[in-house]
């Protein structure tokens, strides 16, 4: 989970996250990313992800 977060912070994809964390698919990294955080990992990314703008 801490992975797929992380990745989603950076910028990457719902799909590139689930494939890259070893989630089986974007639906399973949905599923625990609400479970854990409360909202879908979509909804997280626009809150969360780095600009780089600093």
């Amino acid at each position: 989970m801490e992975a797929a977060r992380a990745f989603l912070e950076q910028g990457g994809t719902v799909t590139e996250a689930a494939r890259r964390s070893g989630f089986g698919s974007d639906e399973t990294l949905r599923r625990a990313f609400v479970a854990a955080y409360g909202v879908p990992p979509s909804v997280y990314q626009r809150r969360f992800r780095t600009t780089g703008v600093r």
